[in-house]
């Protein structure tokens, strides 16, 4: 397997920041845009369950509705692509059970070989404490699938935002959300910097590792 060097890694988490101004005229070619979808696709979360959608707003007509919603930030229309990140406001047995016979199939095995699995998911999110918490619990996957967006664009030289700044109700209704089980959670607007975004040009500022690492 081909692999970045440590180095190189490093690198690249350094060259990325928060783009505040992104360059319009500069678009994700088809090919890095699908190796970034599949990135999404990819990201972990708790208990596999993928309690996400990922919503790719490319419409011109409602990134201009979403702008006002987002504190009025430039990104949301500059960007290349803009994804929001949408999180499950509930869970049942039919997605468990949906979700176990997708991975019995998709592993070759019966449903019945993982019936403990799904007896255990079932006993943590449906019945215990996590039940009343499943929103946030979701909401904390997309977190998972934000930062795995935003490693995997810093790496392939894609500039990327975090979007927190917004107006959660507002996004679900101009986006077609509500009555759908799910929820506005978090954006990410991903493309290319502006020659003229000042904030390339900054200095990160990070806490010592001995701060904020602690070996033991």
């Amino acid at each position: 397997m081909k692999t970045l060097s440590n180095q190189d890694v490093v690198n690249q988490l350094r060259w990325r920041y928060a783009t505040k101004k992104f360059d319009p005229q500069k678009k994700i070619s088809k090919d890095d845009w699908a190796a970034i979808e599949e990135a999404l696709i990819l990201s972990p979360s708790s208990y596999g369950l993928q309690p996400w959608k990922f919503i790719v707003v490319q419409s011109a007509e409602l990134r201009k509705q979403l702008t006002p919603l987002s504190w009025k930030q430039t990104q949301v229309e500059d960007c290349s692509h803009y994804v929001v990140f949408a999180n499950k406001i509930g869970l049942d047995e039919k997605y468990i059970t949906d979700f176990i016979d997708l991975n019995a199939k998709t592993r070759g095995v019966s449903p019945e070989k993982l019936e403990g699995y799904k007896k255990m998911m079932m006993g943590n999110l449906l019945g215990g404490d996590r039940k009343s918490q499943l929103s946030d619990w979701a909401a904390r996957q997309c977190y998972i699938a934000l930062g795995n967006l935003m490693t995997t664009v810093a790496v392939m030289g894609i500039d990327a935002c975090p979007m927190e700044g917004i107006e959660p109700a507002g996004y679900d209704k101009v986006l077609g959300l509500e009555g759908t089980g799910y929820q506005t959670c978090v954006a990410c607007a991903v493309g290319y910097r502006s020659a003229d975004d000042a904030y390339a040009r900054l200095a990160k500022v990070r806490f010592a590792n001995e701060k904020v690492i602690i070996n033991k």
